[in-house]
């Protein structure tokens, strides 16, 4: 009945191998299905993104190539980061050598750095479009759009290696044995990373969303007084498009805070950020399932994707003239 007469190990041949924990096949089965659903899942709606936004030559516009870089970190995240970290804690071995430990870490922090610089890119824009909406073409063009995706993309490598590299160094360094990655971002690393990856982007957001909030109802107000003889419709439009800015706006912030919050509470208690920690890989999914999450807030708001959408699925994508189509 029992089979307790050795310890399972990671990799049975080394004497210095990690003990695995040995799972029922129905929890790793569940686990694996689980995994499977939100990593296609993932793939699949940032796909969707950068195939509207690519192939339809109406969409090639600055907000736009903000969103197409924010959905391809996140189709990158949903593609290798989700499904190495779920073999990570599903197998509670380390399989994929210490190369793969050294560059994995890396990887992910820098795609979730880029996606978290895309949300601020794209506050920016829309704090532009909405506040000076008349020097918001000669401001923002598509190229100086590109230029800020690369330097935002730039800027997340190099913070990241900085942050990470004594782990790409020595990535065993914290491991105590055969079949473990452990990655230990120290408290002072881990508290300035705080700041520039979380309060930092999250305060800019905030500032500009409430700013373009303010503005969007003192435009609605105008246009309400505009349209006396049509009073109680204005009035009922007008609470509506309130409505519908405060909702955007609550989403936007709250998502953003309730996926990455949690992330920083180790920073926050004042201890060493390590994968090594208990509660390490329920911090690693919040945050990671904000790139499932950022196709859904940031895109299904556009009446533009949902009629895309349908063009894919139905494949008149593959018609020649289907780059042509206007959605506005």
């Amino acid at each position: 009945m029992g089979s307790t007469r050795s310890p399972l190990l990671c990799f049975p041949d080394s004497n210095s191998s990690c003990r695995r924990l040995l799972r029922p096949r129905s929890e790793s089965a569940l686990l694996y299905t689980l995994l499977a659903f939100v990593s296609l899942l993932t793939v699949t709606l940032n796909l969707l993104v950068i195939i509207s936004i690519s192939h339809f030559r109406q969409l090639h516009t600055p907000t736009n190539s903000l969103l197409l870089s924010l959905a391809a970190s996140d189709l990158v995240v949903g593609l290798l980061v989700m499904p190495i970290e779920g073999l990570r804690h599903i197998e509670t071995c380390w399989l994929l050598g210490r190369f793969m430990c050294a560059l994995t870490p890396y990887v992910s922090y820098s795609l979730l750095s880029a996606s978290v610089g895309n949300m601020v890119l794209i506050s920016i824009d829309r704090y532009l479009s909405i506040c000076e909406p008349l020097l918001y073409s000669s401001k923002v063009t598509l190229s100086r759009a590109k230029i800020s995706i690369c330097l935002c993309w730039a800027c997340s490598i190099l913070y990241n290696g900085c942050i990470l590299m004594g782990h790409l160094r020595w990535p065993d360094r914290f491991s105590s044995c055969h079949g473990e990655c452990v990655v230990v971002i120290s408290h002072i690393s881990g508290t300035l990373d705080l700041f520039f990856s979380f309060v930092g982007p999250c305060t800019v957001m905030v500032v500009l969303y409430m700013r373009v909030f303010v503005v969007a109802i003192s435009q609605v107000r105008v246009i309400r007084l505009q349209t006396i003889a049509a009073a109680v419709n204005a009035d009922s439009t007008a609470k509506r498009s309130e409505r519908k800015a405060a909702r955007t706006l609550g989403i936007v912030i709250a998502v953003f805070l309730m996926c990455f919050c949690p992330y920083y509470y180790p920073s926050l208690a004042g201890e060493n950020t390590s994968t090594s920690l208990s509660y390490y890989a329920l911090l690693s999914w919040i945050m990671l399932m904000n790139s499932c999450v950022n196709p859904l807030i940031y895109a299904l708001f556009y009446p533009w994707f949902r009629n895309a959408i349908k063009l894919i699925f139905t494949l008149r994508i593959l018609q020649p003239s289907s780059r042509e189509v206007t959605f506005l």
